[in-house]
C-alpha cells in the first residue's frame, strides 16, 4: 500500500526504510506546524541546569531534539531523564543525557512507571502547547510537583492533505486528525496510531480501519497481520 502519514515537516527520515521493510511506500504530509517559543525554552533550560527538578519527562523527539543539546551533561546526571518510547529516548541519548525509556507510548503511564518514587518529587515537562489534564493531575495525585514548560505550539498548517494515490493516511495524533484540512476520503482506509487518536476520529464520525499501539512500527505490525 501507499500510506500518507501526518508528520512535522522534517520528522520523516526514517519513515521510507520503515515503511519498506513491511512492503509499503510512504508519503509525508504535514497538517501542523511547529513553533518554538524561545523564551519558554531557555526558561526550562535554566531551571533544569540549576537542580530544579528530581526527574525531566520529554513525551516528543521534538522537544527532545530542540531541548537534549541545550542541557549540562554534569546536571543531568543529578536528576531522572526519561524519554516516551524508543525515538525519543534514542534522540536524548545521542545528545549524551543517561536517559531512561518509557516503554509505553502512552504519557498517562508515567506516574506507574516511577512507582513510589515519584512522591514529593519535581518533574519538569517541557512538551507542546497541547493540554494534556490527565499527566499533570496523575503527577499530583502521586505527590509530587508537576512544573510544565510549553517550548513550542503545533497550529494547523491551513493546508489541504495531498492524498492523491494513496491507499490509507495513518494520523499520528489527535490534532493532527482534528486540524487537519481533509480532501475526500472515498477509497482511501483511515487509520490511526493509537487509542487517543482513534477516538477523536471516531468522535468525528470517521472509524479507523486499524488502531495501532502508540507507534509507527507497531501500527505496521497490525497493518501486516489485517491485510496480509
Amino acid at each position: 500500500m501507499k500510506i500518507a502519514v501526518t508528520r512535522l515537516a522534517g520528522k520523516e527520515k526514517d519513515d521510507e526504510e520503515l515503511f519498506a521493510s513491511f512492503g509499503h511506500t510512504v508519503k509525508t504530509v504535514s497538517p501542523l506546524v511547529a513553533e518554538l517559543k524561545p523564551n519558554i525554552m531557555q526558561q526550562f533550560v535554566i531551571d533544569a541546569n540549576s537542580g530544579e527538578f528530581d526527574a525531566v519527562f520529554f513525551t516528543s523527539a521534538y522537544a527532545a531534539e530542540h531541548i537534549a543539546p541545550l542541557l549540562d551533561r554534569t546536571a543531568s546526571r543529578k536528576y531522572r531523564v526519561i524519554g516516551i518510547g524508543p525515538k525519543t529516548t534514542e534522540t536524548l541519548r545521542s545528545y549524551g543525557l543517561m536517559a531512561e525509556m518509557l516503554s509505553s507510548y502512552y504519557s498517562r503511564d508515567f506516574v506507574s512507571y516511577l512507582g513510589d518514587w515519584i512522591s514529593g518529587k519535581r518533574i519538569g515537562i517541557p512538551r507542546a502547547d497541547v493540554p494534556n489534564k490527565e499527566l499533570l493531575d496523575s503527577i499530583c495525585d502521586a505527590g509530587a510537583l508537576a512544573y510544565e514548560y510549553r517550548i513550542y505550539s503545533l497550529r494547523a498548517s491551513g493546508v489541504p492533505l495531498s492524498l492523491d494515490g494513496c491507499d490509507a493516511v495513518l494520523f499520528t495524533s489527535a490534532k493532527s486528525f482534528s486540524d487537519a484540512v481533509l480532501p475526500d476520503m472515498d477509497g482511501i482506509l483511515p487509520m490511526a496510531i493509537g487509542e487517543i487518536t482513534a477516538n477523536a476520529m471516531k468522535k468525528a464520525g470517521v472509524v479507523p480501519e486499524v488502531t495501532g499501539d502508540g507507534s509507527l512500527r507497531g501500527t505496521l505490525e497490525l497493518i501486516r497481520e489485517k491485510y496480509e
